[in-house]
């Protein structure tokens, strides 16, 4: 049987997948959320918006505390999640060795801009395009195997390249110290990246944002396009019952190798996006806890939708960046004073509050997996739904 994408599309539905409906039969809403340029155009302005309103805004960035630094990583690491999610939420995989592609990429892009371009974007393309190599040949040995055992797989080849890294490619990568050596020239020959977007510096900040936030729109169309092709209505029937997938004549094997090969493509593009971020590569961008960091944002976020992994990067990486430096957890109080005036004397409910976030990351996610198991996103679509209900709409 043929694998163009026309009748990948047709044994998808054989196969017993959700179908995607026709503009006719969706509701009016949904037929307009559906469409690439809402989505497209909906993340172009909440990407120009973000950084302002998480770190300028006036009220809702006092309550944010939020920084332009953590916007652009936030950003980043909404990238990798979502390439993830591609994985796992659409495609059914769970991999836990994703830290081999961003720590690769990271590293390629960081020893490329050292010996051979500083060209930002030359070095994107080096680290992206490593991770996506590294990432075929992991997935054609480790989807020899399925479930644990190909989790266990891709963890046991996660962890070989970060003792790769830390001892026998030591002087490439610098082992414990991290690779250090780092060259950033202009964006395009013309823009310094730590320098603010003339005239519009107060909204996106600097041109380092700028690149990123490009990216991360390119990512966001990527993804959306690849979801609403065939080869995403493959995914998701491989992701419900792939025995039945095979049996009407799909190449399951194949389709998952492109799956993962996609999905790592997506950490290369994060992993290199850091490398530019932070202009260092530390040893831990191999280490276990990275993949681990980025299952916990996508469930977070909610598996299976476009924008929760996304969502729930930011969660994790303000919990992470700003409820830990809260150092006490305090309720206004308003009293007598010995004068007998009344003075405001806020009541300490827990000294040492931001030591604690790693417990309070645990208990947001643990309610969010018992009590909303579409995740954040899947709250928000619900809560969407029931406003339009009230208000007599579709």
């Amino acid at each position: 049987m043929s694998d163009e994408p026309t009748e990948t599309a047709d044994a998808a539905e054989d196969a017993g997948t959700v179908v995607e409906r026709t503009d006719r039969e969706l509701p009016s809403w949904e037929r307009v959320t559906e469409s690439e340029w809402f989505v497209v155009g909906v993340t172009t302005v909440a990407v120009a918006l973000f950084p302002w309103l998480f770190a300028r805004a006036p009220v809702v960035s006092g309550v944010l505390r939020g920084y332009q630094d953590l916007a652009t990583l936030i950003l980043i690491w909404g990238i990798f999640a979502m390439g993830f999610n591609l994985l796992l939420g659409y495609t059914g995989l769970l991999s836990f060795g994703h830290a081999a592609f961003w720590g690769g990429a990271a590293y390629a892009a960081g020893v490329f801009s050292a010996q051979v371009s500083s060209s930002p974007i030359l070095v994107i393309l080096a680290g992206t395009t490593f991770a996506a190599l590294s990432a075929w040949v992991l997935g054609f040995v480790s989807l020899r195997r399925g479930g644990i055992y190909f989790a266990i797989l891709t963890l046991a080849f996660g962890q070989m390249a970060y003792y790769m890294a830390l001892s026998p490619l030591a002087w490439i990568t610098g082992g414990e110290n991290g690779f250090t050596g780092v060259q950033l020239g202009k964006l395009l020959g013309v823009f310094h990246l730590r320098y603010p977007v003339p005239g519009l510096g107060w909204l996106v900040g600097t041109w380092k944002y700028v690149l990123v936030g490009a990216v991360a729109i390119l990512c966001v169309a990527a993804a959306n396009r690849i979801l609403h092709s065939p080869y995403g209505m493959v995914f998701r029937a491989i992701r419900e019952n792939d025995q039945r997938a095979e049996f009407v004549g799909l190449n399951v094997w194949r389709y998952k190798l492109m799956a993962f090969v996609i999905s790592g493509t997506f950490a290369g593009v994060a992993g290199s996006l850091f490398t530019i971020y932070s202009a260092y590569v530390p040893l831990s961008s191999f280490y276990w806890t990275t993949s681990g960091e980025v299952v916990i944002m996508s469930v977070l976020g909610g598996v299976g939708s476009l924008f929760g992994p996304i969502l729930g990067a930011g969660v994790y990486l303000y919990v992470e960046n700003i409820v830990s430096g809260v150092q006490k957890l305090t309720v206004p109080f308003t009293g007598p004073s010995e004068y007998l005036t009344l003075v405001e004397e806020p009541i300490v409910l827990l000294d040492g509050f931001g030591a604690y976030w790693h417990l309070i990351l645990g208990l947001v996610f643990v309610a969010v997996v018992v009590l909303f198991p579409r995740g954040i996103w899947g709250l928000l679509e619900d809560a969407g739904s029931a406003l339009r209900r009230l208000g007599g709409g579709r």
